[in-house]
């Protein structure tokens, strides 16, 4: 089970409380790809983190005073500030707490990250070694991986049958620590999308035993 195996909250629930010290807040929904990214970040940093579940189809109203338009993920830390898009929770994780880097520190290499990152459907030509930024796991892998785990929920997992490259990288990222904490069962993905295709209230909480 991933780790943030909580109750999404829906509209008529109560906010939480003040977000403790020591601790930042993410604001998720266990099955959205942009929030996965920044819980791979939290994870492969060891940031210490708490994961408030919002129901995407009936959000409570408080949340829209977390973020003006009501999507995940947004992160708020203990002095109250709120950061949101995916792409910039995660960097601002990389760039506010210590421990390991992510983002290389080379400036060239930090910005050819992030130009990977918006050539992402032509990425294939760029890469050379196991991993995109180079032959250790960093930022633009944890930023692409979301995607690349639902290829065989969605029936498309052989669409990568022709790039060894892109496999190798697929069964590198499987044995990543971070990446190992986060994976969902596709059978639970599966019931989930099941639910909520048909605007089930329980979608969102699917395979959980509380």
């Amino acid at each position: 089970m991933a780790e943030d195996a909580s109750r999404a909250l829906g509209k008529g629930s109560h906010p939480p409380g003040p977000v403790p010290e020591g601790l930042i807040r993410i604001y998720s929904m266990r099955f959205c790809p942009y929030a996965h990214r920044t819980r791979l970040v939290l994870q492969a940093k060891g940031i210490s983190h708490e994961v408030i579940n919002i129901n995407l189809r009936n959000k409570p109203d408080w949340y829209y005073t977390k973020h003006p338009f009501g999507q995940i993920p947004v992160l708020e830390n203990s002095k109250c500030q709120l950061i949101y898009e995916s792409v910039i929770a995660c960097e601002y994780l990389d760039d506010a707490y210590p421990g390991r880097k992510l983002y290389p520190f080379d400036p060239y290499e930090r910005a050819r990250q992030k130009m990977l990152l918006e050539l992402f459907y032509k990425i294939l030509s760029y890469q050379n070694t196991v991993f995109f930024g180079g032959p250790c796991i960093s930022m633009i892998d944890y930023l692409f991986w979301p995607w690349f785990e639902r290829l065989d929920v969605y029936g498309i997992a052989d669409c990568v049958n022709h790039t060894p490259a892109l496999r190798l990288w697929i069964a590198a990222m499987k044995r990543d620590p971070a990446v190992c904490a986060l994976l969902i069962d596709k059978n639970v993905f599966l019931g989930f999308l099941n639910l909520y295709f048909q605007n089930h209230p329980e979608a969102f909480d699917y395979g959980l035993s509380c």
